[in-house]
């Protein structure tokens, strides 16, 4: 079966990260383990720090089935302080556990996937893992990607979800699912700022960003 895997920093988690992973977990129906990254070192927390928004997305996933947290990063993290947590080393760990042949995937936004040749050892990303990346409003898939990336691309599309299980890393899928606007960093700004925002976070997400006086909101 495929392993897929969601990571993100999920600063906070909302109901964007939550509509991606179901549609993921339904179109390709197998189990979508979110991983939250690591504070990165020397320097302030994102908003939250890891243990923080670890625990939101448990919150977030508590009685969903077919999603669950997987904290391998900050315990990554925990063993070296002063290092950095990149995709290309979960990957590699993921790799050593379930061996060069089961089907991997890594599910990313849209956003995100533009951006990869910022990641390190990008081109190495597809050498280990699937992609499955997820429309996101306004970021375009069609013919508009970085030149780089496109080159990187070509030929590794796939229209089926079940061809990600006839081969163990290499492809893309493109996961077609309702778009929603939700960002954590608007959701962040709307806290600070006192506007509305609950609504965009799942209720026991809302309680904790409230109860722990997160992104300048007063603990209550």
């Amino acid at each position: 079966m495929l392993q897929l895997f969601y990571g993100g920093t999920f600063d906070p988690v909302h109901n964007g990260h939550l509509a991606i992973a179901r549609a993921a977990r339904d179109e390709l129906r197998t189990v979508v383990w979110l991983v939250p990254a690591a504070d990165p070192p020397h320097r302030a927390a994102p908003g939250a720090h890891a243990e923080q928004r670890a625990a939101m997305l448990e919150l977030a996933v508590r009685g969903e089935p077919g999603l669950l947290v997987d904290r391998r990063e900050l315990r990554r993290a925990a063993r070296d302080p002063d290092g950095r947590s990149y995709t290309i080393d979960t990957l590699r760990e993921l790799r050593g556990e379930l061996g060069h042949a089961a089907p991997l995937a890594l599910l990313v936004g849209a956003d995100s996937f533009v951006g990869l040749p910022t990641w390190k050892e990008w081109r190495g990303l597809f050498e280990l893992a699937h992609f499955v990346v997820a429309e996101r409003p306004g970021i375009a898939l069609d013919g508009d990607l970085p030149a780089e990336l496109a080159q990187a691309a070509a030929g590794r599309w796939r229209q089926s979800p079940a061809a990600l299980d006839q081969a163990p890393s290499g492809c893309i899928f493109r996961l077609r699912q309702p778009l929603h606007e939700e960002s954590a960093t608007d959701i962040r700004r709307r806290i600070a700022a006192g506007r509305p925002w609950q609504a965009l976070v799942p209720p026991p997400v809302a309680a904790f960003v409230a109860r722990n006086g997160l992104y300048g909101r007063a603990a209550l």
